[in-house]
């Protein structure tokens, strides 16, 4: 270990030994260090800027009042959970699941995944993560439990609340509908 990851080591140790005992120095610096890939998180789970903001302040909230890292993964790793979960929560209080408005009208021919992936890579991240905002909430939620956070159907269906089928359902009306709007706006640069 170099001289450079073990002070980075030391400073990570006593930031999570800060936040255990309760010392704003130390809670002040998780957020700093955070708050801006987690707001990320948030917005992309929310689409909505304010309710990201909101699902940010209460995770924090929940990591200084209940910081439980006991070093199983990486501290960062540890926060993005609280905040998925977080996430979760909320769109499960307003009862967001229930609302998955696709309809197979909307939906474009199934697209070659070789050609949507070249496609979406002209891309900047910034738009692509925009164009997930814009997904209906429930297919939103599963795109981003399976793709960002690499969870399998049945956890995911079980972490909802909803049928295993649906899961691989909304998954599929996800991407459709990012294949159908990034060969929208393909087209419009070409014209």
């Amino acid at each position: 270990m170099s001289a450079k990851q073990a002070l980075i080591l030391e400073s990570e140790e006593e930031l999570i030994e800060g936040c255990r005992a309760g010392d704003d120095t130390a809670r002040k610096e998780l957020y700093t260090r955070f708050a801006p890939q987690m707001l990320a998180v948030c917005y992309r789970y929310t689409g909505d800027m304010d309710a990201a903001h909101d699902v940010l302040h209460d995770g924090f909230v929940k990591l200084f009042t209940r910081f439980t890292f006991r070093g199983e993964c990486a501290l960062g790793t540890w926060v993005m959970r609280v905040m998925v979960t977080q996430a979760i929560d909320y769109l499960r209080q307003r009862q967001r699941f229930s609302r998955l408005v696709t309809t197979e009208g909307e939906l474009p021919d199934v697209a070659d995944e070789e050609d949507v992936a070249e496609a979406a890579s002209s891309l900047s991240e910034e738009r692509l993560m925009a164009l997930i905002a814009e997904l209906p909430e429930g297919c939103r939620t599963v795109f981003n439990l399976y793709v960002f956070e690499r969870m399998p159907h049945k956890q995911i269906a079980r972490l909802l609340g909803i049928k295993e089928h649906s899961c691989t359902s909304q998954l599929h009306h996800a991407r459709c509908l990012l294949a159908k709007r990034i060969k929208e706006i393909l087209q419009n640069e070409r014209e």
